[in-house]
């Protein structure tokens, strides 16, 4: 895994004690209907390089080898804890990833090396400024034609059995018990995200879906280099 300076980040769950509940949490919700819906969307090919941003435990990039096993699958997250956990899933599962610890504002790939770049339920913990960066770090590490596929909330309301599934720090915290900085950005909203692609510098920007689940609605999106 690659190294990197140690910096406030949100972790799974909103805190590391409860990063166990994680994948029951997500299965809980239905985020694996919404991870399946990602990959289709994203059309990977054969022998495509795949980077996912904030990969948590490694549920997507897990996915996207089933669907296509031929691919190189890349994850980053800035929480090593999370990156252990999906690189244990993986070896259970006989699938190679790539898994660095990193942050997507300052991804650590070369210029145009990478084919699809997936983002899941990641980009509204980060500061406005700091989704600002990271879609300019998509941009810059995505090969021409190169696309980003997104999954985020869109900011709609809970049903009333998600608001009893709240559970501290799990929903837009403003804060962590690690000193996460400044108020977690703007929901994905579709004419607030499809601005925030294009000022990126991303082309073709549109909204592909919606869904919802207990926590609320959220939208998948695509844009290319």
């Amino acid at each position: 895994m690659a190294t990197v300076d140690d910096r406030a980040y949100l972790p799974a769950m909103g805190r590391a004690a409860l990063l166990p509940l994680y994948d029951p949490f997500t299965r809980l919700l239905g985020v694996r209907d919404a991870h399946w819906r990602l990959v289709a969307q994203a059309g990977i090919e054969p022998g495509a390089t795949v980077l996912e941003i904030g990969c948590g435990t490694g549920n997507l990039l897990l996915l996207a080898a089933r669907a296509v096993p031929c691919a190189t699958l890349i994850g980053l997250d800035p929480d090593p804890a999370v990156l252990a956990t999906a690189a244990r899933k993986a070896r259970r599962a006989g699938v190679t990833l790539r898994l660095d610890r990193g942050y997507a504002d300052r991804l650590p790939y070369p210029d145009g090396s990478v084919d699809r770049v997936l983002s899941a339920f990641m980009l509204h913990h980060l500061p406005a400024d700091q989704q600002h960066d990271a879609l300019r770090e998509v941009r810059r590490v995505l090969a021409p034609g190169g696309r980003l596929h997104l999954l985020d909330i869109d900011g709609s309301p809970p049903s009333r059995a998600g608001r009893l599934l709240r559970v501290g720090h799990l929903h837009r915290a403003d804060t962590d018990d690690h000193g996460h900085a400044g108020r977690p950005g703007p929901h994905a909203d579709p004419d607030t995200m499809l601005a925030a692609l294009e000022k990126a510098g991303l082309v073709d920007a549109a909204v592909v879906a919606r869904g919802a689940m207990p926590l609320g609605g959220y939208g998948f999106f695509r844009a290319a280099r």
